[in-house]
């Protein structure tokens, strides 16, 4: 079966969740001209044929934010469908270990905490990736 033929398209995202040395996580704004433009989300990427999803997380955001990370452990993964796309989002904890985050391919970057999360617009599907952290941070 063609792959074009599948409605709608699915895509399996490695997702970053990093955290500095304050306990704050870093997140970017998309830029407003793309799909779910100006919503805030979790860092990553579409996985390449042959990456693993660690490899994936370390590419897209040295790609995308210009720096270099440690891929943790697996928080959680999401299954959702948008109208037009089915994601699979596979969310690690990472650490940031060089450079100073830039917005290379986004719009804007910022270090937040986990309560301030809430304050953000993110697409429907990181709502699980929120709450997993809220409930892995309980004390």
């Amino acid at each position: 079966m063609d792959e074009t033929a599948i409605f709608p398209p699915h895509k399996i995202i490695g997702v970053a969740v990093i955290w500095n040395d304050q306990g704050q996580i870093l997140i970017a704004r998309r830029r407003p001209e793309g799909p779910m433009g100006g919503l805030w989300e979790f860092p990553g990427g579409k996985i390449e044929p042959g990456e693993t999803i660690e490899e994936c997380i370390k590419r897209e955001i040295s790609e995308e934010l210009g720096i270099e990370i440690e891929v943790g452990e697996h928080l959680i993964a999401v299954d959702h469908t948008y109208t037009h796309l089915r994601v699979t989002l596979r969310v690690h904890h990472c650490r940031c270990l060089q450079g100073i985050p830039q917005p290379i391919e986004c719009d804007e970057v910022r270090w937040v905490s986990l309560h301030e999360l809430e304050q953000f617009a993110f697409p429907k599907a990181n709502a699980n990736i929120i709450k997993a952290l809220q409930k892995a941070c309980e004390v």
